[in-house]
């Protein structure tokens, strides 16, 4: 994905994995894990790395409180603009989403008004630029099965795990694994020992 131009850059670590935060002017526009995912912006494209830039400082705040249960929204400037109109609307529904909630694709095809565009919303969804933040985690296939995600299966059961869901099967990365809501969210949750 191409992003924006100009653009600035900052890493972030996460118990999952560093993230690399990319911002425009306009907000923040892209955090991908650094290692393991498949469309991670090259290296050479990383653009200005500058981590005090506001958004880019904010994001990675964020990320820190997401992480040990003190926030459960991202309400962060985005720009969304590296996506056609249909990726746009596809992103945004997907930061709809409220944390502990899950939806298959054709539940989040009909929330955006195209309920026979199931695939296209998939492809949307798996080119989404702002992992975590327009959580992908949180769309399921038919069945509630764990379909693919852009930083690997295991951190989308971690995500999930984080988020109050109990994943059963005999390896919870398969597809045939299911979910289990454990608890609603609550203010102050601490994540549990050994989640991740």
């Amino acid at each position: 994905m191409k992003l924006p131009a100009p653009f600035h850059t900052a890493r972030t670590t996460t118990p999952l994995g560093d993230l690399l935060l990319a911002a425009t002017p306009a907000g923040l526009a892209g955090a991908w894990f650094i290692r393991g995912q498949r469309d991670t912006p090259a290296p050479d494209t990383w653009g200005h790395g500058a981590p005090a830039y506001p958004v880019l400082a904010e994001a990675a705040r964020w990320m820190d409180e997401y992480f040990v249960g003190r926030r459960n929204r991202f309400g962060l400037p985005l720009d969304l603009s590296a996506g056609t109109s249909f990726q746009q609307d596809v992103w945004r529904a997907l930061l709809e989403i409220d944390f502990g909630a899950c939806m298959s694709y054709s539940e989040l095809a009909a929330r955006i008004g195209r309920p026979t565009a199931v695939r296209a919303v998939g492809a949307a969804v798996g080119a989404n630029p702002l992992i975590i933040i327009a959580p992908c985690h949180r769309v399921l296939g038919v069945g509630g099965a764990l379909t693919g995600f852009g930083g690997g299966l295991e951190r989308k059961v971690a995500l999930l795990r984080l988020e109050g869901w109990r994943i059963d099967g005999a390896d919870a990365r398969t597809p045939d694994a299911t979910l289990r809501r454990l608890r609603p969210w609550r203010e102050g949750h601490r994540q549990a020992p050994g989640l991740f």
